[in-house]
């Protein structure tokens, strides 16, 4: 099929019943950490046409399986087959790779945020498993906001880089319906207008910063009201500001 190479599932990862990581082999791909492709189950026949959806590379560049989190929509036309996916089974995956939540637009600052909720996470990690954060700030703040302890996922890679940058990199995990230690409860935007965040993490947002938002789109509209009171703008290519985003759907 022009435009679009085979994957194969070489791994399922179950990190709760709804919330999956799915890791396909194929041949190289070229894409900068933070950018996403689409994928779609095989059609069985001409007349069908397959149904694509986009997900964030979770993986680093210079490898050969990609990496997807997905968050399992019960009622979903695509997540419930993939979740259903045997090791071995084929996917579509799409050429080449799009989006622009990259670190090359992001101006170098004294602290980078990656703020997000749910899935938002996953294009984060690939940012993190390259040199670009670790030589260009000082601070690397990943702040990851869910529902209950259960969607927390990917503690042993975050454990990683907490060991090996124990003064660069903080991780301030945020659930919402639970009380946890080391958690933070609430929500993003209002744990910033406290000021909570900042005193947990003992990290500035200021012009000092640079914020990027992924995920819930009600999290970023929300919070890009609190830090435009704080004189944070967006940041674009014809104007730098302090706050970068990625929406995965619009609400």
């Amino acid at each position: 099929m022009p435009g679009w190479i085979e994957g194969t599932v070489v791994e399922k990862k179950f990190w709760n019943p709804h919330l999956l990581t799915l890791s396909l082999e194929v041949e190289p791909l070229d894409f900068t950490p933070g950018q996403f492709v689409r994928i779609a189950l095989p059609v069985t026949s001409e007349q069908e046409r397959p149904v694509f959806r986009a997900y964030s590379l979770v993986n680093s560049p210079n490898s050969n399986i990609l990496e997807f989190v997905i968050a399992v929509v019960p009622d979903g036309e695509v997540t419930p087959q993939l979740a259903a996916l045997e090791v071995g089974a084929q996917l579509i995956v799409a050429q080449p790779v799009g989006g622009f939540f990259t670190l090359n637009d992001v101006p170098q600052a004294k602290s980078l945020w990656m703020m997000s909720t749910g899935t938002g996470l996953g294009p984060y990690l690939s940012m993190l498993s390259s040199e670009a954060p670790w030589q260009n700030f000082e601070k690397v703040v990943l702040v990851h906001a869910v529902r209950t302890q259960q969607d927390l996922c990917y503690a042993e890679k975050i454990s990683g880089w907490k060991q090996q940058y124990p003064e660069q990199f903080v991780f301030q995990p945020v659930v919402s319906r639970e009380a946890i230690s080391g958690a933070l409860q609430g929500r993003i935007p209002g744990l910033i207008e406290s000021g909570a965040l900042e005193q947990q993490t003992q990290v500035q947002l200021d012009q000092s910063a640079q914020i990027m938002l992924c995920g819930n789109p009600h999290m970023i509209k929300d919070t890009r009201e609190t830090l435009e009171q704080r004189g944070l703008t967006l940041n674009t290519r014809r104007k730098p500001g302090n706050v970068t985003i990625e929406q995965y759907w619009k609400g």
